[in-house]
């Protein structure tokens, strides 16, 4: 993160502290993310990003950073590294050059990144004077903050714990520049799921329970996935957490013939299924993202929303509906 200060002459590393009202390095670093296109949705990403590479659900079956117990548990070392991984992705996403003794330079400014899964941040006794890059997410709430603080004393709480590092005061918030104020944080599929239906993700995730075969344990939890919640968009992330397996795409395309007896189909982002999905009032799926949806022989006269699929007009299923096998829908490449 930062390299021996004795190294550099005290004066070349550490600017002059000022107030936040009239700092204009800080100005300049905080005008020069401004600047940037999209910044808010990329900030978004790299925290997203970051988050989903430690969670490494494709290996784990892991998708609740906060879970403490059992075996989607994310360990105290893991969520401490987290911290590393969002100063990476964050340098690579932008560009950011490394700092003599902070993590970037940034509009000739030295620049430290801090990230915290709390309300506040562990500053270490080498940043007073810098200019921190503040990061924060909740992924249950969807939400993040990204801002900009010169660190001097007052900012700082007076205590500090055992590796020296103090935590932002309730007045030294009030004098963060911010750069995104309450983002939205892409969506975490599973914990949302979680959060709103529990009993679908046990169901999802319990579909392979009684399975003592071989790979196949995956196939069953995704069928079930896309039984479980038809009419959402589901992202990549989500496939291959819920797979397990490295060939988890693989598994979102197969489900549609173990599903299609059942009248499901499953729309990706080729064509003729992104039109079918919007002809039917769904999301439409993008690549990496998939739609199910349970479909049922329409006529003419019926009201609702209708598709045309190899000559035959499908609606969505409803209560009364016939059962039908799901139309074959016949893709370019997927």
């Amino acid at each position: 993160m930062t390299q021996d200060e004795s190294l550099f002459p005290e004066e070349s590393i550490l600017p002059r502290p000022s107030d936040a009202s009239d700092d204009p390095n800080l100005e300049s670093v905080q005008s020069w993310f401004i600047a940037q296109k999209d910044y808010s949705e990329r900030f978004g990403q790299v925290l997203r990003k970051s988050i989903d590479e430690v969670l490494d659900g494709q290996r784990t079956g892991r998708y609740n950073l906060y879970e403490n117990e059992g075996v989607g548990r994310v360990e105290k070392t893991e969520r401490t590294y987290l911290g590393t991984k969002v100063e990476i992705v964050a340098r690579a996403e932008f560009d950011l050059g490394f700092g003599p003794s902070m993590d970037y330079m940034i509009a000739g400014q030295q620049v430290d990144a801090k990230w915290t899964m709390g309300d506040s941040w562990s500053i270490p006794r080498e940043a007073q004077g810098h200019i921190c890059l503040l990061m924060q997410a909740d992924d249950v709430a969807g939400s993040f903050d990204v801002g900009l603080l010169r660190i001097t004393d007052d900012v700082l709480r007076p205590g500090s714990n055992l590796d020296q590092k103090r935590g932002v005061s309730k007045s030294g918030r009030k004098k963060i520049r911010w750069i995104v104020k309450g983002g939205k944080l892409p969506v975490n599929f599973l914990l949302n799921l979680e959060k709103e239906a529990p009993e679908k993700v046990r169901a999802i995730f319990g579909a392979s329970a009684n399975y003592r075969g071989g790979g196949n344990g995956g196939q069953l939890r995704v069928n079930e996935l896309f039984r479980q919640v038809p009419g959402q968009l589901v992202d990549r992330t989500t496939v291959v957490t819920v797979a397990t397996q490295h060939d988890g795409p693989k598994r979102a395309r197969d489900a549609r013939l173990h599903l299609r007896p059942e009248g499901l189909v499953v729309l990706g982002h080729l064509k003729p299924a992104p039109q079918i999905a919007s002809d039917l009032g769904l999301p439409t799926p993008r690549n990496g993202s998939w739609v199910s949806a349970r479909l049922a022989r329409v006529t003419d006269d019926d009201p609702r929303r209708a598709t045309v699929i190899n000559g035959s007009r499908y609606g969505l299923w409803r209560g009364g509906d016939a059962s039908v096998a799901a139309p074959i829908i016949h893709a370019t490449d997927e």
